[in-house]
């Protein structure tokens, strides 16, 4: 990671706002990265981690409960924005809930003209789960590009991470949209954040 990304990502990053419809999106001015994932999954410690704050990305107790997108203005002005999806894989939300969120996420996917790439992460422990494989396969129809994100990868050893990474890397490959290289990552440890940040500035530019 050069200084330049350090420097990115150590600047202002600010809330901008919760968008819980696509009536209250905000103006598609500067490209956007979104982060998806299954509740659990890590997401809000792994967007801490990225931006090197505590508590921007806040964890839910109760899986399931970040309803809404939220944007965040990387850099004053901005030079990107991260949106913070809501998690998916929730089993004790009422189906209308359910419906309500994948509905917002399907629309927000096929309608954003400045979305550069959803990061998708995987929990390292589980692998790709067949929820997974269902936004994978969302993505691909709406021909967004993905990329794979590892989470939690201090929680198991070597050898099982080399053998999910290929596992998962083979999945990949059956899916159109996806980007052929994985993000392995910890939050806890910090393992791969650099990486992982000059993969967001990649796509920011691409």
């Amino acid at each position: 990671m050069n200084d330049m990304t350090s420097k990115i990502f150590s600047g202002p990053v600010t809330f901008l706002k919760s968008a819980p419809k696509l009536e209250f999106l905000p103006d598609p001015v500067v490209p956007e990265i979104a982060f998806a994932g299954r509740s659990n999954v890590g997401k809000s410690s792994l967007i801490n981690a990225l931006v090197n704050r505590k508590d921007m990305a806040r964890a839910s107790n109760t899986p399931g409960r970040t309803q809404e997108l939220n944007f965040f203005d990387v850099g004053t002005p901005p030079l990107f924005r991260i949106v913070d999806m809501p998690g998916y894989g929730y089993a004790k939300a009422p189906l209308k809930t359910v419906q309500q969120w994948r509905y917002l996420i399907n629309d927000y996917l096929r309608g954003r003209t400045v979305l550069k790439r959803v990061f998708l992460l995987i929990d390292s422990r589980h692998g790709i789960k067949e929820v997974d494989h269902e936004i994978m396969k969302m993505l691909d129809t709406a021909a967004i590009s993905y990329r794979i994100v590892l989470t939690k990868t201090d929680k198991i050893k070597a050898s099982d991470r080399e053998a999910v990474e290929a596992d998962t890397l083979a999945k990949l490959r059956k899916h159109v949209a996806a980007f052929p290289a994985l993000s392995v990552t910890s939050a806890e440890k910090k393992g791969g954040i650099e990486d992982l940040r000059d993969a967001v500035l990649e796509a920011v530019a691409s």
